[in-house]
């Protein structure tokens, strides 16, 4: 697995333009789908409706994460450097 991380971390030019092309064909993809028998008029009238959606989904549910380990249950990174109390230095 880490020889796969870092053949991918090598080309990741090659990497980021593959992701950008999947996207792409994604989207075209979603303009081929018949939305005649769309649920709601937003499916029916705004081109990739669910792409966008999904997304908004995603950002709100980092945002809030974020917001909630920064709001006090993320243990600072300093909470496992121990130092030696007084009675336990060595002489």
């Amino acid at each position: 697995m880490r020889s796969l991380i870092a053949y991918l971390q090598a080309r990741l030019k090659t990497v980021v333009t593959l992701c950008f092309a999947l996207l792409a064909v994604i989207a075209v993809a979603s303009l081929l789908v018949d939305t005649q028998h769309a649920h709601t008029w937003v499916e029916q009238h705004l081109p990739f409706f669910w792409s966008l959606f999904g997304f908004a989904a995603t950002a709100l549910i980092i945002g809030v994460a974020r917001w909630f380990g920064r709001s006090g249950i993320q243990a600072p990174a300093e909470v496992y450097d121990r130092t030696l109390l007084p009675c336990e230095e060595e002489e």
